[in-house]
């Protein structure tokens, strides 16, 4: 007669309901840790698409831009900064512009020209000299930008100062098209010499 206890019984690999559960906190971990690097990146960083021709040269339409929000918690935007902010007549769209007057300067376009505290930019990134003239003075807390296309921009000219909190970051990186790709320079700005 046959002895069924001397055959070897194999061992029970670990039943299908344990891989089940693993790979449920397999996936929930993953999501999580994607959740926290999406939220993480979103709070250092804004992704916006340059809609328009107003800051041409410098920005195309359709290019996608990296703006850094962390710049201005640890600084103040400087002339020559290339800002994205809220619309002051409507926070909920957008818009990217150069800075050019801080807070207690005063702004003077004439003859193509634009002043800051009656001495001349040097703009090598504009389009072209503006056609209109004015005068303003910037209030504290406040910003006087404009695009680079002056001629063909909707900015403080029109419109008036940006408030400093309506600032949502620096731009800092082209990233789409990749042929475009590459750093934002906001060096270009320089005021003349002061006449003696």
């Amino acid at each position: 007669m046959y002895d069924f206890r001397a055959i070897p019984i194999p061992e029970e690999s670990d039943p299908p309901r344990n891989e089940a559960l693993q790979f449920f906190w397999d996936t929930l971990e993953t999501v999580l840790i994607a959740l926290v690097l999406f939220l993480a990146i979103n709070t250092v960083s804004a992704r916006i698409r340059v809609e328009g021709y107003s800051m041409m040269p410098t920005l195309e339409n359709g290019e996608f831009i990296l703006v850094n929000r962390l710049t201005y918690k640890f600084a103040s935007p400087q002339r020559g900064d290339i800002i994205v902010f809220h619309y002051p007549r409507n926070p909920a769209d957008e818009y990217i512009k150069r800075v050019i007057g801080l807070p207690g300067d005063h702004i003077r376009v004439e003859n193509g020209v634009v002043y800051v505290n009656e001495r001349p930019l040097d703009e090598p990134y504009t389009a072209a000299p503006p056609r209109y003239k004015g005068a303003w003075d910037v209030p504290d807390g406040e910003l006087f930008v404009l695009g680079d296309n002056r001629n063909n921009s909707s900015d403080s000219h029109s419109w008036g100062m940006v408030p400093l909190d309506y600032v949502v970051g620096k731009a800092a990186f082209v990233y789409w098209p990749l042929p475009k790709a590459g750093s934002l320079s906001h060096d270009g700005m320089a005021l003349a010499a002061p006449t003696p």
